[in-house]
């Protein structure tokens, strides 16, 4: 080959190599100062009702595809038990007290007559009583506009912002400037048990993403399902009819093909997200985030080995499924054992795109971002408040007649610090201690055996209700017909 030649072919060959280095870089590089976030949030899922989280009946390719991009956080936790405390704490990075919702309605569910503490109830009859106890806590249903929300943290740092789903914080819509239920009407209305909500709902979510993709957004995707009533597509049902006449009886444990359906729905969801963002190029600047508001039921959710469900401060209601993916930060495949819980969001978001805190409200919550580039936080503790009744299986009491009645939410105060929980229980002031490493079922309370670790975390427990205005319900009820309620006797 002539020299010339030669020469030439070696300049095309470096300039390849240059083409593909930089490539390489771009593929690697690091995420630009503002990256897009996106937050998807199911409702009632169980902790373990997706793939990547042990799910065995349940299909979710989509949303385990996603964990397996990025990380798995194993002790995520919800902000309450149920879902409007929850939504209040992301949005505001608040605890509870601070905010004042505790449960949607705003009062206890079930049979006052068996509440040992007289505290707002749907069910007290006696007026007299009702306004005294509407009185001993503050309780809204409402998100007050007061308070500085994700949206509205996010704007002034350039963010445009899009809340397409369950909202369930009140009339105010905080700052986003998109704001609808189904992404077809206004921002209010209710679509519970809509087997076509889910594809709605995505169809304006990719719209916005393509409406957005030139400038930093914040979109907000709460999805309706799979909160009951359990309705779904009857195609998709049927296919999970099928795959459950499969299994013999002995195995079916408690799977339920409608609700089985309607989380397929919330994956098929999570996939068409996730490609509008890969088919944008917005991979490497984005960063997504699935979980759920509170723990599933024990109807059609796989709990176990946790205690408890959606209302109660056992780990069945308030440990969640939560995985994140954002190449270039957040390392594939990779686990957290952190524990991080919903008031985290605010701050987080704030540090990752320079905006700035609110000033006029305390941040409860600490910037976990450092958790997703594979480093560590100083350890502190997590709380629980709810100071109200919920009728339901997990703390089970003698009623008179030699019956038995149970609450799965009772007023209650928990605080987790590293592998040990508390649980403080607030009719007799008693706890519960519980090491989640050893016993994540919480079956074992140690509070006897460890009286020193006990009472330093009760006083830690009792210094934040302190600190956050916590309100106890103290007076008793004068209509309760049970003598004494140990708080010890629970259930799974």
């Amino acid at each position: 080959m002539p020299i010339r030649h030669a020469a030439r072919a070696l300049a095309l060959c470096l300039i390849a190599l240059a083409c593909l280095a930089t490539v390489t870089r771009a593929a690697h590089a690091a995420p630009a100062a503002k990256p897009n976030l996106i937050f998807i949030l199911t409702d009632d899922l169980g902790w373990q009702d997706v793939g990547f989280a042990g799910a065995q009946f349940f299909e979710t390719p989509n949303i385990d595809h996603l964990a397996s991009q990025g990380m798995v956080f194993t002790a995520a936790y919800s902000g309450g038990p149920n879902c409007s405390p929850t939504r209040a704490c992301l949005m505001s990075g608040m605890y509870t007290p601070r905010h004042h919702i505790y449960t949607p309605g705003g009062k206890s569910k079930g049979d006052p007559k068996y509440m040992a503490l007289l505290v707002p109830a749907i069910g007290q009859k006696d007026k007299k009583l009702a306004k005294q106890a509407d009185g001993e806590i503050e309780i809204t249903n409402n998100l007050d506009p007061k308070f500085v929300c994700i949206p509205e943290v996010l704007k002034p740092a350039g963010y445009t912002s899009a809340r397409l789903g369950k909202w369930h914080l009140g009339d105010d819509t905080q700052g986003f400037d998109l704001s609808s239920s189904n992404g077809k009407d206004g921002p209010n209305q209710h679509h519970y048990g809509d087997p076509d909500v889910a594809e709605q709902l995505t169809d304006r979510a990719v719209q916005f993403i393509e409406d957005n993709k030139d400038k930093p957004f914040f979109l907000y995707l709460p999805h309706w399902d799979v909160h009951a009533p359990h309705r779904a597509r009857k195609d998709v049902v049927a296919k999970y009819q099928a795959k459950l006449d499969k299994i013999p009886a002995a195995e079916r444990r408690n799977f339920n093909p409608t609700y089985a359906a309607m989380i397929e729905a919330v994956d098929k969801s999570v996939g068409r997200v996730v490609a509008k963002v890969d088919e944008l190029g917005l991979t490497n600047n984005t960063l997504i985030i699935f979980s759920s508001d509170n723990g599933g039921l024990p109807q059609v959710s796989q709990l176990d080995p946790l205690r408890g469900q959606k209302g109660s401060l056992f780990e069945g209601g308030v440990r969640v499924p939560m995985c994140m993916r954002w190449p270039g930060v957040i390392q594939p495949g990779s686990t957290c054992d952190t524990p991080v819980t919903s008031v985290d969001f605010l701050p987080t978001f704030a540090a990752l795109t320079g905006a700035k805190l609110p000033t006029t409200q305390p941040v409860d919550g600490t910037d976990i971002s450092p958790l997703m580039r594979g480093q560590t936080l100083p350890e502190r503790s997590i709380f629980w408040h709810y100071p109200l009744y919920l009728q339901g299986k997990g703390l089970t009491i003698n009623i008179p007649g030699g019956k038995t009645y149970s609450w799965r939410g009772f007023p209650s105060t928990a605080m987790r610090h590293g592998d040990w929980k508390i649980v403080e229980f607030l009719e007799d002031n008693s706890v519960a201690l519980f090491n989640l490493k050893d016993d994540p079922g919480e079956f074992r309370n140690l509070a006897a055996s460890m009286p020193d670790l006990a009472r330093q975390m009760h006083e830690e427990l009792n210094a934040w209700q302190a600190s956050t205005s916590a309100p106890i319900p103290k007076t008793k009820n004068p209509l309760c017909v049970l003598e004494k309620v140990d708080p010890s006797n629970a259930e799974r």
